[in-house]
């Protein structure tokens, strides 16, 4: 997988995911890269594509998802950030309606997810919903979820991305 042309494309709202695109870009032969970068119009040129994304209510974000659609016949290895990142099963549903949105003449050759933290205005949202008498009865979840969330995408999240690339 890592000796053809190919190209980086992603889209990180808060920085997260494109720190995995950095990893990747820093994994494979940097001398086979086509393209590194956000989505520009036009159709990529390489056959094997790594697209990256955020996650926007449970999905890809729109950027993402407008791109996805558009692939015929290419190698696709995706790979996001999820600010709820505590389980491998929200992951797995994650990109599950992410593939929804590929066409079934691409190949699917890899995905990576990972936790990210998320912007400070989250936590400011949960503690004001906190400090009203009917707030979610998961509201300290939520929190210390964010809390966990600040430290990633770390070093242990890009080791592994990084493994799945050799």
């Amino acid at each position: 997988m890592n000796r053809e042309r190919y190209s980086i494309i992603f889209s990180s709202l808060t920085g997260n995911t494109r720190q995995l695109a950095d990893a990747i870009y820093e994994t494979l032969p940097k001398e086979n890269c086509d393209y590194f970068g956000v989505k520009e119009t036009g159709q990529p040129l390489s056959e094997m594509l790594y697209i990256g994304f955020w996650t926007d209510k449970g999905n890809a974000d729109q950027s993402t998802l407008e791109l996805l659609s558009s692939l015929r016949n290419k190698k696709i290895f995706l790979f996001g950030t999820a600010g709820f990142g505590g389980s491998d099963t929200y992951f797995q549903k994650v990109l599950e309606h992410v593939r929804q949105s590929i066409d079934e003449s691409n190949t699917i050759v890899g995905e990576y997810m990972c936790q990210g933290k998320m912007p400070e205005s989250v936590k400011n949202r949960y503690l004001k919903m906190k400090e009203q008498t009917e707030h979610p009865a998961n509201i300290d979840a939520l929190i210390e979820n964010f809390d966990s969330a600040l430290s990633h995408p770390d070093a242990d999240d890009l080791d592994r991305l990084r493994n799945l690339l050799l």
